[in-house]
């Protein structure tokens, strides 16, 4: 990826923003921007400062929408009469909209939100200075992190309450309204090496002064969908990873429970024309590549009839590909709305000389698009849950999984074990977690702002249970993961074989696992007696969010490749 990523110069893509809110990439603004941003900026100046009037020669203002009126349902009442009170207006947004409540949002959001409206701003439609995305940078860079409660927003109007979290530590009060002061306890919060300290202080530590804002800037800065993008992103990047880590989980048991090739042939498959079947069906195929325990494949008759497994095993392709799917749906809106104008009005200097007023209200502030895009990844990644709890209960199930021990432990003294019995109850437990975060939060809304906005689309609620699913069934493929290595180890036991059996993308992926340290300093070993379960079950989750389960994989096929 590289040190840095420059804003600006193009589109800001996915993995850009993932750099910079959970690697520490630097941030850099194109020197183009400038010359972006200046003919909206000029436009709202030149409106504040008013113009006079031919008729008795006076100075006057015009009413324009968030410049120099009220906001939402007070939109029609002028705010100010003297030009000097724009900065005013634009503080007192601020400071009125700052009222989250709740736990505090995880560092890579609010990273990734203060770079998602850097990049709105950018685009040169908001009417705000230069000053005001080099600050948000220069917060970024220094690593100033705003303490943002995850509650408050409705994901129309904008972000409003988080993204005034972010600004309130941005912004200080200008001569007009506090005397110049800049007070403390109006600088909202920060986190500075863990502790929760005032904006001021966080602001000071890094060097950085807090700006006075300028006409419509308040707004500039709040009214965007900023966090709702940067939760469906956060998302929908490890969903893309979770989605093909389950299909290495998925073949292991396969291969533990000694399943029939002919569910993923490529005739089937193609026969039905769905991409991310086709692709599914095509990844399986070349992880089960080599196996001795696969029965039946292209060139060779199964042994054992009829040659139909159970759903959870033979349907794989055609759960996980309508997954892969609708993540690749997802992916495209997402990536469209990091670099998105999103606030309200929105500024076209291009407009003809005939329309006077340049600022045109919208509502490109509304989030159905997030909301959308972080259901549909809910109801997605609950699938890759609820389809690989079932293969860990026919793991489990000494009926279903085709001569293993019960419950995936050959103790010596049956019935003093429980095995793997309890990681499947957490799997059930976490995937029925995932069932009810599932509802889809666009579908609800609540009128608000005496009913001027009163259709919502909830896309910050959609956003985080996106991101509880996702954390929920990265732990269910961990504990697929480390369930399937046991079984796999157990069918090389009974069947009298040694490793050179099991397909070579297995070998790579258990190998992996086997050699991967827990925090109580002992590895993920090969289950003979009860051992306390969690630290083998956390490692193994961050085995698949980290993409390491895939990356062994891909070395195996590089390694492959080079071969003679």
């Amino acid at each position: 990826m590289g040190d840095s990523v420059v804003v600006g110069a193009g589109a800001l893509t996915l993995d850009g923003l993932v750099a910079v809110s959970r690697h520490g990439a630097r941030v850099e603004i194109d020197p183009s921007v400038e010359a972006a941003m200046a003919p909206s900026l000029q436009w709202v100046q030149d409106a504040v400062a008013g113009r006079r009037d031919d008729v008795d020669g006076s100075e006057r203002v015009d009413p324009i929408y968030s410049i120099n009126t009220g906001f939402g349902s007070l939109a029609g009442r002028a705010a100010f009469e003297r030009p000097e009170q724009a900065s005013d207006l634009s503080r007192r947004l601020i400071i009125s909209n700052a009222a989250g409540v709740g736990r505090l949002l995880e560092e890579d959001v609010v990273r990734a939100a203060m770079l998602i409206r850097i990049a709105s701003l950018t685009r040169g439609f908001s009417g705000v200075r230069p000053l005001v995305v080099e600050r948000l940078t220069d917060m970024l860079n220094a690593r100033v992190l705003p303490a943002v409660p995850e509650f408050g927003s409705l994901g129309a109007s904008g972000d409003l309450i988080p993204l005034a979290h972010l600004a309130i530590v941005l912004s200080r009060s200008g001569a007009d309204d506090d005397g110049g002061e800049d007070r403390e306890e109006d600088s909202g919060e920060a986190l500075v090496d863990g502790r929760v300290v005032s904006g001021l202080a966080a602001m000071r530590g890094a060097g950085l002064e807090r700006i006075v804002l300028g006409p419509k800037e308040g707004l500039g800065l709040i009214n965007g969908t900023s966090f709702s993008t940067a939760m469906a992103a956060l998302a929908i990047y490890d969903a893309d990873t979770l989605v093909r880590t389950s299909e290495v989980t998925a073949a292991m048991s396969i291969e533990a429970l000694t399943g029939f090739g002919d569910a993923f042939l490529a005739h089937i498959h193609d026969a039905r024309g769905q991409t991310g079947q086709i692709a599914t069906a095509a990844h399986l195929r070349d992880l089960l590549a080599g196996s001795e325990f696969i029965d039946g494949s292209e060139a060779t008759d199964p042994v054992r009839q009829p040659p139909q497994d159970a759903y959870s095993l033979r349907c794989v392709p055609q759960v996980l590909g309508p997954v892969r799917d609708t993540l690749d749906f997802v992916r495209g809106i997402v990536e469209r709305e990091i670099t998105a104008a999103t606030d309200n009005p929105l500024i076209f200097t291009d407009l003809p000389d005939s329309r006077r007023l340049k600022a045109i209200s919208g509502g490109n502030f509304h989030a159905e698009y997030l909301a959308f895009a972080s259901d549909f990844t809910s109801i997605a990644v609950t699938e890759i849950g609820s389809i690989a709890e079932r293969r860990l209960f026919r793991l489990d199930d000494g009926r279903l999984n085709r001569g293993l021990p019960d419950m995936l432990v050959d103790s010596e003294d049956v019935g003093m074990d429980c095995g793997y019995m309890l990681p499947q109850y957490l799997a059930a437990a976490l995937v029925s977690d995932c069932k009810t975060l599932a509802h889809p939060d666009s579908v609800d809304s609540i009128p608000t702002c005496a009913n001027q906005e009163d259709h919502v689309s909830m896309a910050t609620n959609a956003g985080r249970h996106a991101r509880q699913i996702v954390a929920n069934i990265q732990q269910v493929v961990g504990i697929e993961l480390v369930m399937a290595a046991q079984a796999l180890e157990l069918r090389l036991q009974v069947s009298g074989k040694d490793h050179s059996a099991l397909s070579p993308a297995t070998r790579a992926v258990l190998d992996l696992v086997r050699s991967t340290p827990t925090k109580d300093g002992r590895e993920i070993t090969h289950l003979t007696r009860d051992v306390v379960m969690y630290p083998r079950i956390r490692a193994a989750a961050e085995l698949v969010a980290s993409g390491a389960v895939l990356e062994a994989v891909v070395n195996h096929h590089q390694e492959k490749e080079h071969q003679p």
